[in-house]
């Protein structure tokens, strides 16, 4: 029975309005697909665009790798809150830059706040920008500043193992953290490759102010590098050697009127001898005597008296030999004939590396080999 001629029209045209409709879904389709594709070919998406300068404090972010690089300008209100009003029991310790205290940002990311009393400047704003742009595993991330009346104040990521030199100076005291040969090595791998992060930016940047209580430690005793461009930040931007007469300083300094590269090198070289001695440099050699780092490590290796007593048997004789070794060479009086941080790092890689083999090998504790003037004059 046919049906009447309306009725097919009817149907028809349902027929073809249903067909459009699913063209159209299927082209929707096909081209959100086409956007996904391009969006995870190139890591980002249409749809959770980065933070924002002003988003970056409220979004929950952690210490670890932030995702967008820059720095954020803190009010002292915000700080204040931070620090409950700059509480004399979050301040846990001081540095070159000032008093430094433990904070809570309201996102819940904890912060290490450096303040000192100076007039604003906007170089310091500038340059403040310029090292919160720095990323690297081993050096500590600059999150922002703050200038208000007669106030400035950095803003850090917090680690909170402290210091190196917390961890390692014997002070005759029991330590909580006991700091094995392997470890050592691992520490100055951290802050050597730290270091040398910092003599590739363009332009180079030299720390000047290298030593071990900047070398902080984070929870699972990474190390990372502190407090990298502070000196310019304290003493203009003119890049002036420093004054002081700190043991870390390189003793061409003073001929050469100008830091480098190679002064970080000699800082760092200090840095491996109180890993090796578990003492402070600054008391290992008389204030009033001239003999150089170099001359003392000579003298008393060869008596067996350069090696901290506390690593007991967790060492080999070779690694032990070969960090001296290399120890030395970042503390040659001569800038020339020091290694650059590519290299330290480098040979430190491959001086655990050869320690990690020995002692699954043979265990750890084989005897310290006196090779007096062998290991100095090669």
């Amino acid at each position: 029975m046919a049906l009447p001629t309306p009725v097919v029209a009817g149907i028809a045209a349902g027929a073809a309005a249903l067909l459009l409709l699913a063209v159209l879904a299927a082209a929707w389709l096909i081209s959100r697909r086409r956007r996904h594709d391009r969006s995870s070919d190139t890591g980002s998406s249409s749809e959770a665009p980065p933070p924002t300068l002003a988003e970056w404090g409220r979004c929950g972010r952690t210490s670890s790798a932030p995702e967008f690089h820059g720095a954020r300008q803190f009010s002292v209100e915000e700080l204040a809150h931070a620090t409950n009003s700059f509480a004399d029991a979050n301040l846990v310790g001081a540095g070159s830059f000032g008093l430094v205290y433990k904070g809570l940002l309201l996102d819940g990311t904890v912060v290490a706040v450096k303040r000192r009393a100076a007039a604003p400047r906007q170089e310091f704003a500038d340059e403040i920008k310029r090292l919160s742009e720095i990323w690297h595993r081993n050096v500590v991330t600059l999150i922002g500043y703050c200038q208000e009346g007669d106030l400035q104040m950095l803003v850090f990521e917090y680690l909170p193992n402290g210091s190196v030199s917390g961890h390692l100076y014997d002070t005759g005291k029991e330590s909580m953290t006991r700091l094995e040969f392997k470890q050592r090595l691992s520490i100055a791998i951290g802050a050597a490759k730290g270091l040398n992060h910092l003599h590739t930016l363009a332009p180079p940047l030299i720390h000047r102010d290298f030593k071990t209580s900047n070398v902080l430690v984070d929870e699972n005793f990474i190390a990372k590098v502190s407090d990298a461009g502070i000196d310019r930040l304290l003493r203009g931007l003119e890049g002036s050697a420093p004054s002081n007469g700190s043991v870390y300083q390189d003793p061409e300094v003073h001929s050469l009127a100008q830091l480098s590269e190679s002064s970080d090198v000699y800082s760092f070289g200090v840095f491996l001898l109180e890993l090796i001695t578990g003492r402070e440099a600054a008391g290992l050699i008389p204030p009033e005597s001239k003999e150089s780092f170099a001359h003392w490590m000579e003298e008393h290796f060869s008596s067996n008296e350069l090696v901290d007593p506390r690593l007991g048997g967790s060492f080999t004789s070779e690694g032990m030999t070969e960090l001296v070794g290399l120890a030395f060479q970042c503390l040659s009086p001569s800038a020339r004939r020091r290694p650059r941080m590519r290299l330290v790092a480098a040979e430190l890689d491959r001086i655990l590396e050869k320690e990690m083999t020995l002692t699954t090998v043979m265990g750890d504790g084989t005897a310290i080999v006196t090779l007096g003037s062998q290991l100095f004059t090669s």
